[in-house]
């Protein structure tokens, strides 16, 4: 399945996501991570970003940038919210972050950010039937939205976030009475737009997100901080809440630190995230909270997959997919049975991604591969291989850069027959990097047409999934498959070879 990384710098924190997502947006998660940088805490008291905390930010950015690319995701997409909306002084900051991480920080609206929020919390925990009600209190800001059957129905941003309301209100330590009541008047006037416009009642469930809805679950249900993950749909009742949060307002920090399931860090604002989650479910006359891990950046996995962004980065373009026609049809190829295979180049690329870690700009190169393995024919039968890469490497291809076109030519030249060797000297003139490129990318064109090997388009699709260290490649056909079955299993060799990995070939009918 293709891959996919999303980063969201938050007010409070950044938090990093990688997964892997098919075309319907289902999400396996390969790696998250999550810092701390406080990003907003001197943007909600002076409007502008403390210099360090800034490049405390951009130190995390770089690390996680460096982790993201080690999985070659299809496309990036790094998002910025309250801290970076408000903040006079941003420009240097997003400049500086879009260097690093190579893709442009966007500054979202409230709005989208809710949109995000939503389609995570969908993808997480679909609702395909129910209204529900869902709270994520960022650091700067708290979104309510409304969901009616999997679908948004209203959202609405308010500047409610733990860390904003820590800096600009709560300023005692334990708090003062008159602290919590003016935490309390502002919560009720900034939440008055999303009672007038979101009617009480009527939810089959309210779900918290973020940081300080885990908190409140996990402190409700004693659950320790380092096992937090246990909290995914567990529940807090509004009455447990209530509890915990006249509890709260009666300690000082220390005292909060030593509460199980809130962290050193999160007890610092703990209290104001606390408030917020407990107003709305007062308001909205809601009985009890659900805590759910998805976030922005679930959102961003999941709309990235569905709009199929970066797929495109791996796919020939228009004029390179009629040059490369062009040209196959010249010297005599079967273009039908070029389509096929290079339909099943593509779907092996994309499947692979987690093992062969290549670009997705190489899966173009497979895929004019797959037209022109052939072109050889058009001077001998015998080694025509050999003569395809002639051909394709001393070939004017338009479209294709030299190096693009010696790599192409290369994997027409070892669609059959012997692997690459160091003895080759075509291959051994390639860099380091480039045999890499052609060692693995050669077995997936060989898996791709040994699926057509009779010509007739007998396999009608295939999926191929990476189980327990084996790949398993599902032939999906009415037809009697068995030669072209005869001719993947003779291509495995190859492929084990490249990949340490045996091949489980199993047929589905249709």
């Amino acid at each position: 399945m293709p891959r996919y990384a999303a980063i969201d710098v938050g007010s409070n924190s950044i938090r990093l996501m990688v997964a892997e997502a098919d075309r319907g947006g289902a999400i396996q998660t390969l790696i998250e991570d999550r810092q701390v940088t406080r990003l907003g805490e001197s943007v909600f008291r002076t409007g502008q970003l403390d210099p360090q905390a800034a490049e405390d930010a951009l130190a995390v950015l770089t690390r996680m940038t460096a982790a993201f690319r080690e999985h070659a995701p299809f496309a990036v997409r790094v998002v910025a919210t309250a801290a970076l909306r408000d903040a006079s002084n941003s420009d240097d900051f997003i400049d500086r972050a879009t260097e690093i991480t190579g893709v442009p920080l966007e500054i979202i609206s409230g709005q989208e950010e809710a949109r995000l929020i939503h389609m995570g919390v969908e993808t997480r925990w679909p609702h395909p039937g129910e209204r529900i009600l869902i709270i994520d209190i960022g650091g700067g800001s708290a979104e309510i939205i409304e969901g009616v059957e999997g679908q948004l129905q209203a959202a609405f941003s308010r500047p409610l976030g733990a860390v904003r309301l820590q800096s600009v209100i709560l300023s005692n330590d334990p708090p003062t009475s008159e602290d919590l009541e003016r935490l309390n008047e502002y919560i009720g006037e900034k939440l008055a737009v999303s009672l007038r416009r979101i009617a009480r009642g009527g939810f089959a469930r309210a779900i918290g997100t973020s940081a300080s809805a885990s908190a409140v679950v996990c402190a409700v249900n004693r659950i320790p901080r380092p096992k937090r993950e246990l909290a995914d749909q567990r529940r807090a009742t509004r009455d447990q809440i209530r509890k915990l949060y006249q509890r709260l307002c009666t300690m000082n920090l220390a005292a909060r630190r030593k509460l199980t399931g809130i962290g050193p860090r999160r007890a610092e604002i703990i209290l104001p995230g606390a408030a917020v989650l407990l107003r709305v479910l007062d308001e909205f006359d809601i009985p009890q909270l659900a805590y759910c891990a998805a976030g922005v950046r679930d959102g961003i996995i999941r709309d990235l997959a569905l709009r199929g962004v970066g797929r495109e980065r791996a796919r020939l373009d228009r004029e390179q997919r009629s040059v490369v026609e062009q040209f196959a049809r010249r010297f005599g190829v079967d273009l039908r049975h070029s389509r096929h295979v290079a339909t099943f180049a593509r779907e092996l690329f994309d499947a692979l991604a987690p093992l062969h870690k290549r670009p997705p700009e190489e899966g173009r190169l497979l895929e004019a591969a797959a037209y022109l393995r052939d072109v050889g024919h058009a001077i001998n039968d015998t080694s025509h291989h050999k003569h395809s890469r002639y051909i394709v490497a001393n070939s004017g291809l338009a479209g294709f850069t030299a190096v693009e076109r010696e790599c192409v030519a290369l994997l027409c030249r070892y669609h059959r027959k012997a692997p690459p060797m160091a003895r080759h000297p075509e291959f051994q003139a390639l860099t380091p990097d480039q045999r890499r490129s052609v060692m693995v990318l050669a077995p997936l064109l060989r898996l791709a047409d040994a699926l057509d090997r009779s010509r007739d388009q007998r396999v009608e699709g295939i999926s191929c999934t990476v189980r327990n260290g084996t790949v398993e490649l599902v032939v999906q056909s009415a037809l009697d498959t068995g030669l072209e079955r005869w001719a993947v299993e003779g291509a495995a060799l190859f492929f084990r070879q490249a990949y340490e990995r045996s091949i489980v070939v199993k047929r589905e009918e249709t």
